[in-house]
């Protein structure tokens, strides 16, 4: 086993899955000979040549609409959107024809294609730099939206996602990026659909995804000091979404809290909360919490400390699940 970045793991999925097959492609802003703003893609173009790994002009609709007539020619292109939020002039793209041509051609058409977005805060970006879009996309029917956390994690979501016969908005946190883990490559940890239970605990549930899992642990971390044994629940994939191992955690806990950085709002959160509150409602010892971002654009570098989700919110929120024996 060797130390792995959440980068290089990326950037290894990125190579295994050229290797793997010629029909693979790598393309965005920068990421050709520069290896992208976070050299993810470092030394594909060296390796790989022009052809499989190539910067395009600065228009992200235009990215993504190339890539939508290559994937109907039968290519598997693998595009990055750079930043969160430089992916929404290519929205109309993503919402109008990714999401939906399977659906339009009754099944005759399939998009077998990857929207990388570097996304979330944390590293003290401005606006446009930090954003967490999530909720858009799993908003939108028809695609597969992935968060992984974990170095092992993005590099087997990443495999799944470039084999998938459907399009895949695959996030990658970017104050994850330098993220270690031992582990050897390649890796498959689980599927689509399956979260991952990351400690086990008894008197609350913490369900997370993406850059909000760090979190959850140091804050069950924290808690433990306090007496109070908390469950992490990594989902790693928004949509799917696996109920089955979320509800199985609450019901054992009867108390949730739902750790997310974007904007609490109508928001990925908000589901989450929701289901669980129905469908576990008779298992329930106090509300659903939420620990989220503000409702605000994001903030200036320096307050963003105080947007994010952080350890002492996160345990405010526990102690307000009100322990019977407390």
């Amino acid at each position: 086993m060797t130390t792995v970045t959440f980068a290089q793991a990326v950037n290894a999925a990125l190579a295994d899955a050229i290797e793997a097959d010629e029909s693979v492609l790598v393309f965005g802003e920068d990421v050709g000979p520069l290896g992208g703003v976070f050299r993810v893609t470092d030394g594909l173009t060296a390796k790989y040549g022009e052809q499989r790994c190539f910067d395009t002009p600065l228009a992200e609709s235009g990215i993504v609409g190339m890539a939508v007539g290559m994937a109907m020619n039968g290519l598997r292109p693998v595009v990055e959107m750079q930043f969160d939020a430089f992916a929404y002039p290519a929205f109309e793209q993503i919402a109008s024809h990714v999401a939906k041509m399977r659906n339009r051609t009754r099944g005759a058409l399939t998009l077998p294609m990857v929207i990388r977005v570097p996304y979330a805060g944390g590293i003290g970006g401005v606006e446009h730099h930090s954003d967490s879009s999530e909720a858009y996309y799993a908003h939108t029917p028809g695609l597969t939206v992935v968060a992984p956390a974990t170095p092992s994690d993005a590099y087997s979501l990443l495999r799944e996602a470039v084999d998938s016969p459907d399009p895949v908005v695959f996030l990658e946190p970017k104050r994850l990026y330098w993220s270690k883990e031992e582990v050897t490559l390649p890796v498959r940890t689980a599927p689509f659909g399956t979260a991952a239970v990351r400690r086990a605990g008894q008197d609350a549930t913490l369900v997370a995804y993406g850059p909000a899992v760090p979190v959850a642990l140091e804050a069950a971390q924290a808690a433990a000091a306090e007496g109070w044994s908390l469950e992490v629940v990594d989902l790693r994939t928004i949509v799917p979404f696996d109920e089955a191992t979320v509800f199985a955690s609450v019901r054992k806990t009867g108390r949730a809290v739902v750790v997310a950085e974007a904007q609490g709002f109508a928001s990925v959160s908000s589901e989450i909360a929701a289901r669980i509150g129905e469908r576990c409602f008779h298992s329930l010892e106090a509300p659903v919490r939420r620990v989220t971002g503000l409702d605000i654009p994001y903030p200036p570098p320096k307050l963003e400390h105080h947007h994010l989700p952080s350890v002492d919110r996160v345990l405010d929120a526990v102690a307000t699940l009100q322990w019977e024996d407390a």
